[in-house]
């Protein structure tokens, strides 16, 4: 149920092609200047016509085609299962330090898990460590001591990973992780149509030490309960963010249209208003605060609407903005940039749109990018470039973006590939190999680094353009 589980972290090492040996014969020998020449002639008819760049989603693979992972394309690159998928998680901060950049890393993070069943799903509390880069130093030793101590440095190498798993009645929709006078808390929504709130101290101390954990799993883990709930939402829902204004904050949405705002109390409560926020005609799918106004915050909805609020004026009247047709359907996911007033969001169309918060009133976004070919499901700026974000789509992909790059007129005049040509230039990165991606996130204390979950487990990677 608990612990030092064994998961599996998947070896990205590429395959070493197989060689066949032989000896040749009296005929092969006397036909080897005529193979030559043959194989000479195919090499020159491959090399003709223009190479062709491969892009998910213009044209499928051929049979017997695959596609092989590029190690130079990462700094780093690891992949971990859980047991059941998990359909969101979120980064736990910690006092390693920020903007670390020295390997191996350690991550902590929070997840909830959606398993077949209501009674076996389990909030998660992992730490991930040991973390090394995917590119291995070179080294100047003979050839027989390089082996042993490459084989040496694969075993102290090998990423770890502890779990302190609480028990959990239903699949979690959403969890997202606040800290509260130095207590880590985690906020969950899950299926059974409540929202609440865990302490995550024991947890964090369990994967930090093997004689707590031990403990945890004897005496604790199945004693460990919400400090909080609330029910008032009547139906499920996905949409929840923290304030990180007001330490404590809270607004959650639900499918039935409605937001809730949440004020914390003390004694380690919270007071949800029973009045709720209301414009949206349908479910609303994600909540946004403002980076840097403690009383606003943004909405999207199936109704393919993005609502800008403010908390100070009647829940029936605080809807201030309105891009009523934001997409052209069912706007999934949205993001607030931390630095500068724009807003990003994805839609079930695939497409992703920036919208200038100076401009919102046009309701029209300042730019447009399809490259997804399938709803969006997760997007998120980078903790502090302020240009740069990240998406990740039902399409197996993730994408990362620059929006300070321009065009070049001049490299465009030179390719010839129409596929290149119809690539945006502020597209830095596509990231595949994963099934069903859910969420995303960029680690906020180590540079470059990001997280995500999907049907076939987590990802952590970072890639040589961020």
């Amino acid at each position: 149920m608990a612990g030092k589980g064994e998961p599996t972290w998947r070896d990205t090492k590429e395959g070493d092609d197989e060689v066949m040996e032989g000896t040749e014969s009296e005929e092969e020998t006397e036909s080897e200047a005529e193979d030559e020449i043959m194989e000479e002639n195919e090499g020159e008819e491959k090399d003709e016509g223009p190479k062709r760049v491969y892009m998910p989603g213009v044209e499928p693979l051929n049979e017997g085609e695959e596609l092989v992972m590029d190690q130079d394309a990462y700094v780093v690159y690891h992949q971990a299962q859980t047991g059941s998928p998990c359909l969101s998680f979120d980064v736990i901060p910690d006092n390693l330090g920020d903007n670390r950049a020295d390997y191996p890393l350690t991550l902590f993070l929070c997840a909830g898990t959606q398993a077949d069943s209501s009674q076996a799903n389990r909030i998660l509390v992992m730490k991930m460590h040991n973390l090394h880069r995917t590119s291995k130093e070179k080294t100047s030793e003979s050839d027989s001591e390089s082996s042993e101590s490459e084989e040496e440095d694969e075993e102290e190498r090998k990423p770890q990973l502890e779990l302190a798993m609480v028990p959990h009645y239903g699949g979690i929709n959403r969890i997202r992780v606040s800290t509260l006078m130095d207590t880590p808390v985690a906020a969950v929504w899950s299926e059974k149509g409540q929202v609440e709130i865990y302490d995550l101290q024991k947890q964090l101390a369990a994967v930090s030490d093997p004689q707590t954990l031990a403990v945890f799993l004897k005496e604790e883990q199945d004693k460990i309960k919400p400090v909080f709930s609330f029910s008032g939402h009547m139906t499920e829902g996905f949409a929840m963010d923290w304030s990180p204004k007001i330490a404590g904050r809270l607004i959650t949405g639900d499918c039935n249209k409605n937001i809730h705002l949440w004020n914390p109390k003390e004694g380690g409560s919270w007071h949800v208003d029973q009045r709720p926020f209301t414009a949206h005609t349908k479910s609303v799918e994600d909540l946004q605060w403002s980076p840097t106004e403690a009383t606003v915050f943004a909405s999207c909805s199936v109704d393919a609407s993005i609502r800008i609020w403010d908390i100070r004026a009647a829940p029936n009247k605080a809807c201030m903005l309105t891009a009523s047709q934001a997409h052209e359907s069912d706007v999934n996911v949205i993001g607030w940039n931390q630095h500068e007033p724009f807003i990003v969001s994805g839609g079930d169309d695939g497409v992703l749109k920036i919208w200038d918060l100076r401009q919102f009133q046009k309701g029209e976004s300042v730019a447009r990018f399809k490259q997804h070919t399938a709803p969006i499901t997760s997007v998120e700026w980078h903790p502090t470039d302020n240009g740069v974000f990240a998406a990740s789509g039902a399409d197996d992909q993730i994408t990362q973006w620059d929006l300070a790059v321009e065009k070049d007129q001049d490299q465009e005049a030179e390719t010839e590939d129409p596929t290149l040509q119809a690539i945006p230039p502020q597209l830095l990165f596509v990231h595949q190999g994963e099934k069903d991606i859910k969420e995303l996130h960029w680690h906020p204390q180590c540079p470059g680094v990001v997280i995500s979950t999907a049907l076939s487990g987590f990802n952590v990677f970072r890639t040589i353009s961020v």
